[in-house]
């Protein structure tokens, strides 16, 4: 054996030495990090969802950032005129990523560049055993459908201002997602108009199922029907990573309040949304990031903005708005 080959043999014997180190010095039961972060991506203001007084380049509507709380986590605003290496510098001091909803494209927009920016970058972390949480709502679940699929897999359908059930898989209950939901939860969620839709698109139960990289990533955890008679994946996750996205919007049941529209209000609604809520937090509690500093930290918290009343364009009671 040569030189050469004995020198590549030990190299290659060192970095798989190096990879399991690093997979297994993350235990199950590392200390969980109390003082979670969660990033979340702001997109261009559109026509329509906030009033055209405001005259700003980017928003996050103000329910994502109160869904995030709620559960004992602080967030970080990723704006639309972030740099790659900026957005870079947060994923590693940020515990996880919340992709919102919305009405930009998820091709061509400052969202879509930064949601497959933060997606590839979870995806490499985890797979050497760093940590770090997805979530993608409504706009954010069809983002991630077609980073994976690699294609516009989305097809046209009338999911607009409707609260249905879930009409769960096979799968959910032994999913990270559900596996540890009270039983009184998973009934309600199947037999009560508790999920709250709003969107135009979807990934079809037959295009998920006949699609590949899909299939292969995610496992479908629920599915639901619009009014055109389409079924469509409402509730999915990574089969090897900790994705986790809904078609429908978990945020809106206790913080958005527009009598014209078909929100559930009800407690066990809430009791919704706070469980969605903790079980997202609780998987950020996971991630070890840090920022490098506590000033660098107070630097990037939301709590240097404001949200302003935006509840007269009919979309978001408030928002934040960046400039």
């Amino acid at each position: 054996m040569s030189t050469t080959v004995r020198f590549s043999i030990i190299i290659l014997v060192i970095t798989w030495y190096m990879e399991l180190t690093i997979i297994n010095s993350m235990p199950a039961n590392a200390k969980p990090n109390n003082r979670p972060i969660i990033a979340i991506l702001s997109e261009k203001i559109s026509h329509g969802l906030v009033p055209s007084r405001f005259k700003a380049l980017s928003y996050i509507a103000a329910s994502y950032v109160k869904f995030i709380e709620s559960a004992g986590a602080r967030v970080v605003p990723v704006t639309t005129t972030m740099s790659s290496q900026e957005i870079e510098d947060i994923f590693y001091s940020v515990n996880g990523v919340l992709l919102p909803g919305g009405a930009v494209s998820i091709f061509e927009s400052k969202y879509a560049t930064n949601t497959r920016h933060f997606f590839e970058l979870a995806t490499e972390a985890n797979k050497r055993g760093d940590f770090f949480p997805v979530w993608g709502t409504c706009l954010g679940f069809e983002a991630l459908v077609c980073i994976v699929a690699d294609e516009d897999v989305l097809s046209l359908t009338n999911a607009v201002d409707i609260a249905i059930p879930l009409n769960f898989s096979s799968d959910a209950k032994t999913s990270e997602m559900f596996r540890d939901a009270p039983d009184e939860l998973m009934k309600k969620l199947s037999t009560e108009g508790l999920t709250y839709n709003y969107h135009y698109k979807c990934v079809t139960t037959e295009t998920f199922h006949s699609t590949s990289a899909l299939h292969t990533m995610f496992r479908a955890l629920s599915y639901n029907t619009g009014k055109d008679g389409k079924t469509y994946i409402s509730t999915m996750e990574g089969k090897d990573l900790p994705i986790y996205a809904t078609q429908w919007h978990p945020e809106r049941n206790s913080f958005e309040w527009f009598e014209n529209r078909h929100i559930p209000h009800s407690k066990n609604a809430i009791d919704v949304t706070q469980y969605f809520a903790n079980f997202f937090v609780n998987q950020a509690r996971k991630s070890q990031h840090r920022f490098k500093s506590k000033e660098i930290e107070d630097r990037y918290l939301i709590y240097r903005y404001q949200p302003v009343y935006t509840g007269d364009a009919g979309h978001f009671e408030e928002c934040y708005i960046f400039n």
